[in-house]
């Protein structure tokens, strides 16, 4: 995925991945920024789907609008050019920096690594 989104966005994506679907004015709801026009978010939402990040269906007179790339997706080809573009493309020195910033202590970092090591497990039998 080398699509990348405007801060904004990204944030109406946000709201339709934890909705599922919803319309412009249940997007406007969900913002930071509750006065932001109905004009702006419909555009918004408009260019995410020529970037067919969004799709819609009509229901009346009424748009539905709903994610069609998972945030999943989006989140690992995010991650993976932040992780070129800023670690030399290693993943290790991704987590390093992660471990660093946060002060993790030795649980926690356990923690983190069960909760990969988990992950790893179920990639595995999906395929």
């Amino acid at each position: 995925m080398t699509k990348r989104l405007t801060k904004a966005e990204e944030e109406i994506m946000l709201v339709l991945w934890k909705l599922g679907e919803a319309t412009i004015r249940e997007v406007m709801n969900e913002l930071s920024e509750p006065n932001t026009p109905y004009t702006t978010v419909s555009t918004v939402v408009r260019v995410l789907e020529k970037k067919e990040f969004v799709g819609h269906k009509a229901v009346g007179t009424t748009y539905l609008y709903h994610p069609q790339v998972p945030k999943k997706e989006y989140l690992r080809g995010y991650l993976s050019g932040i992780v070129s573009n800023y670690f030399d493309g290693s993943f290790t020195r991704l987590a390093t920096f992660f471990a660093r910033e946060n002060d993790l202590n030795m649980s926690e970092l356990q923690e983190i690594i069960a909760d990969i090591e988990s992950e790893l497990k179920d990639a595995d039998h999906h395929e």
